[in-house]
């Protein structure tokens, strides 16, 4: 089983950037898949990046490509967000996660979910 806690969310203008990690819990963070999802009020929670367990293959949401950058250390059982351009769409709770399978974009596919960290976009 793994812990998952969010940080670096907050207020930022649009253009700006933020950085986000997932600090995880327990002696198995290497064999998992991690994910970045967000939820916005009154919408779904939506992929947004995942990186395999070797960090050799990332995913993107067609929304973030080239703006936001997925990464992880595994000998600090972080994974990170960098979100560059940021614009007021982007806005949401954004939540980390971790599974045992392949990179997967379907919020099921995970069994682990962090408690989420506030990004606020202005315009």
């Amino acid at each position: 089983q793994v812990q998952l806690v969010e940080s670096g969310g907050g207020l930022v203008q649009a253009g700006g950037s933020l950085r986000l990690s997932c600090a995880a819990s327990g002696r198995t963070f290497s064999s998992y898949t991690m994910g970045w999802f967000r939820q916005a009020p009154g919408k779904e929670r939506e992929f947004v990046a995942a990186i395999s367990w070797s960090g050799d293959n990332t995913s993107y949401a067609d929304s973030v490509k080239g703006r936001f950058t997925i990464s992880r250390d595994n000998a600090k059982n972080t994974v990170y967000l960098q979100m560059n351009s940021l614009k007021p769409e982007d806005t949401a709770v954004y939540y980390c996660a971790a599974t045992y399978y392949n990179i997967a974009t379907m919020p099921s596919a995970y069994d682990y979910w962090g408690q989420g960290t506030q990004v606020t976009v202005s315009s």
